[in-house]
């Protein structure tokens, strides 16, 4: 029962995140949206190294390894399995009208869901890699660390939620539907979570890799699109400032309850 409600966390936070489009009556104000997404990077980056980098190099050290290369490795490989996937899947960013990917058909909320979803499949993996962890004996990774970074990565879901589905709103998608998109763009990570760990039980040895992988993936959405989208235009510092909170938190998170 505790592993089920540790990969729905997240989930949770995703949906009611996307709940606000039932509170909020206009658009998300610029400076908080801005703030929202500097927070969801600092979570991201501090979660990437704490929950997922640092246990890489320390369990490969034990296992007799040279610590590094696994970290690195597998840091490099999710940034290139990231950088695949967001080349070949047609969606859409927020703000933006110009698709990326593979030219399609799909409706614009559709690929604004795709674009979303997409950048949920590393959380989901960070989750899973660190849960198949857990479960192990002497991998150093603790069950109450893995629920802190389930946590940190839902409170980081709860305003992409809100981000995700107030625009679709705003795109004249009825209330219910936007917070249904909002809702499924975090369905895939459990899934992704559950593929994952099924990996790392599968063959041990590769733990490591794993742990970086996602953290690769994860530092590819942060660089790739929360950055960029917190630093745009006027206000910049406040999105800033949200990194520096995220990062935090999620830090004091993973080594108070790590």
């Amino acid at each position: 029962m505790q592993l089920l409600a540790t990969l729905l966390i997240p989930f949770l936070g995703t949906t009611l995140g996307s709940s606000m489009v039932f509170l909020m009556k206009n658009k998300i104000n610029m400076k908080t949206e801005k703030i929202l997404l500097g927070f969801a990077s600092g979570v991201m980056i501090a979660a990437s190294v704490w929950s997922l980098i640092i246990p890489a190099i320390n369990m490969a050290e034990e296992q007799g390894k040279i610590a590094w290369i696994p970290a690195a490795i597998g840091f490099l490989l999710g940034i290139v399995f990231l950088l695949v996937l967001d080349s070949v899947v047609p969606h859409l960013h927020l703000k933006t009208d110009k698709p990326e990917g593979i030219k399609s058909k799909f409706k614009k909320t559709t690929m604004m869901l795709f674009a979303v979803t997409l950048h949920n499949i590393p959380e989901g993996m960070a989750v899973g890699v660190t849960l198949a962890g857990a479960l192990m004996e002497n991998t150093g990774i603790t069950l109450t660390g893995t629920i802190a970074l389930a946590c940190g990565i839902a409170i980081q879901n709860f305003p992409e939620g809100a981000i995700v589905s107030m625009p679709l709103k705003g795109e004249g998608v009825s209330r219910p539907r936007a917070f249904l998109y909002g809702t499924l763009s975090g369905v895939v990570e459990p899934i992704a979570a559950i593929i994952t760990m099924l990996l790392a039980n599968a063959i041990i040895p590769v733990l490591p890799y794993l742990l970086a992988f996602a953290a690769g993936a994860m530092i590819y959405v942060v660089v790739e699109e929360l950055i960029p989208e917190s630093q745009a235009g006027e206000h910049s510092n406040i999105g800033t400032i949200g990194v520096a909170i995220g990062f935090v938190i999620m830090m004091i998170l993973d080594v108070a309850l790590g």
